[in-house]
């Protein structure tokens, strides 16, 4: 069918705006501790999957609202507390790229990317599409922990008048 240009953007906002709080929940969920877990060799630890989408994130959205942004969390943080707030900043600068989207700018070529310029939709598409690659890859770590995941304890608390913040522990 077809849509308009002011129904692809608020498509947009709201898939980004489903997916930050299930991978702030992710991130916060998982025990300082645990953030140095690898489940095998050649795999990332939880921290580097953090930090990698919090690089990820701020690079493509801070580039996308005009403020590029390296963050060098994958491979200069450690910490549950620095990865965290890394993510948040990701966030922020998220925040200004996808609010910023308007049905004049949606396809406004966007420079700095993988492939030459791309319309800035298609660019915010691909940061959603990777941030959710990368909270599947986040889930399995956390319920190798015994660690539900925010969207599953989310579905599990619906009928209970409970939300699912950070995740919890369970099935």
């Amino acid at each position: 069918y077809a849509q308009d240009a002011d129904a692809s953007v608020q498509a947009l906002i709201r898939a980004y705006n489903g997916q930050k709080g299930k991978l702030l929940g992710g991130a916060q969920a998982m025990s300082d501790a645990d953030y140095a877990f690898k489940p095998g060799e050649g795999s990332r630890t939880f921290a580097e999957v953090v930090g990698h989408l919090a690089d990820a994130q701020a690079s493509t959205c801070g580039n996308v609202a005009g403020t590029p942004t390296q963050l060098n969390a994958e491979r200069g943080m450690k910490t549950k507390a620095e990865l965290v707030a890394a993510l948040e900043k990701s966030f922020a600068l998220c925040d200004t790229a996808y609010n910023g989207t308007t049905t004049a700018n949606h396809d406004a070529a966007i420079g700095g990317g993988f492939g030459g310029p791309q319309p800035r939709n298609a660019v915010l598409w691909n940061n959603v599409s990777h941030s959710e690659e990368m909270y599947g890859t986040m889930s399995v770590y956390l319920r190798t922990k015994g660690i539900v995941p925010p969207s599953t304890a989310a579905r599990q608390n619906a009928g209970k008048g409970k939300g699912a913040p950070g995740g919890g522990k369970g099935k």
